[in-house]
């Protein structure tokens, strides 16, 4: 198969390799930092001189992973032999500055529909939830040691982008895959607390600010979070922290949205949906943005609350929902 060919030219290119730079997208999510751990780990057991690259650094969730304090946000210069791998990310753009100066992309390893091709070599699985699912798949293949510590962020890439094996793409042969993982030494529920359940104060403070604007119209549930309430909770990140999951959990609504005021007169849209029939990643890309069918996102420029009402509009007419 096309796949099997590519995997092999992928594996060849990683054991000729001796220096590796490996990037993944900007505001990293689970999936991102684990998989950027799982294979900059995997490939330093086997010898190789790696440098792992997050133009925004690693969040505070994810920092108990090993090997995340050695994550930089930039790169040193390029030397020339380095084998550039993108993860995670459908196009160039998604990394921001992390790789200027360097030539095209080697290798990219990633799960989502819209991804570009920008790569060398493009290893995109579509019907993989995770791009961590991906490399849990493809490691062994490549003569790469699934070690305790690259099993852990692995699983807490596939955690994440499922969040905990709740969204429709979970099917029987990744519990399959995710209990491999915790026979190599990953701890499940360790793991999980960390990157799904465990809040910090701030953070639903943060929550309670987003909860009481919350709107309601027709099949749509959408509320904003202001920068007034990032400061008021003494909130740190520029995300809405996670609760866009609380919102896509309320009955009785097919799609949630959150609206996230950031600096500079941007803003950051993101959409959920648990109902199978419809695509959200197709409003997103209307709006710049990208993502998945069930969960997507897009970042503008505008005023807030001025835009808000004809983005909420258009999501009703392009999804074709009340």
């Amino acid at each position: 198969s096309r796949h099997a060919a590519l995997s092999k030219r992928i594996g060849d290119r990683l054991r000729a390799g001796r220096r590796f730079v490996l990037v993944s997208h900007i505001r990293p999510d689970g999936d991102a930092v684990g998989s950027l751990l799982g294979l900059g780990l995997a490939l330093e057991t086997a010898g190789k001189e790696v440098q792992m690259v997050l133009a925004d650094g690693v969040p505070e969730t994810f920092l108990h992973l090993e090997g995340a304090d050695r994550v930089r946000q930039q790169p040193q210069r390029s030397a020339g032999d380095e084998v550039v791998i993108v993860l995670d990310a459908s196009d160039l753009q998604r990394i921001g500055p992390a790789l200027e100066g360097f030539d095209q992309p080697d290798i990219c390893i990633d799960h989502h529909v819209t991804n570009t091709g920008f790569a060398r070599l493009n290893l995109v699985e579509a019907d993989m939830p995770a791009t961590a699912a991906v490399l849990a798949r493809y490691l062994p293949a490549w003569g790469l040691d699934i070690t305790p510590s690259v099993a852990s962020a692995l699983l807490t890439g596939i955690l994440t982008d499922t969040i905990g094996f709740r969204t429709t793409g979970v099917r029987s042969d990744l519990l399959r895959m995710a209990a491999d993982l915790m026979d190599r030494g990953a701890r499940l529920h360790h793991l999980y607390h960390r990157a799904l359940v465990a809040r910090r104060f701030e953070a639903v403070r943060y929550w309670g600010a987003g909860l009481s604007r919350l709107q309601a119209d027709g099949d749509l549930v959408w509320t904003t979070l202001t920068l007034a309430d990032r400061r008021q909770a003494d909130y740190q990140e520029d995300d809405d922290a996670d609760l866009v999951n609380v919102l896509s959990a309320i009955e009785g609504f097919r799609v949630a949205m959150i609206f996230v005021e950031q600096p500079a007169g941007r803003y950051k849209i993101s959409w959920r949906t648990a109902d199978p029939q419809l695509n959200v990643s197709q409003v997103a890309r209307r709006f710049g943005g990208g993502g998945h069918a069930a969960a997507a996102g897009a970042e503008r420029a505008g005023d807030l609350q001025t835009d808000l009402p004809q983005i909420v509009a258009e999501t009703k007419a392009l999804l074709g929902i009340r």
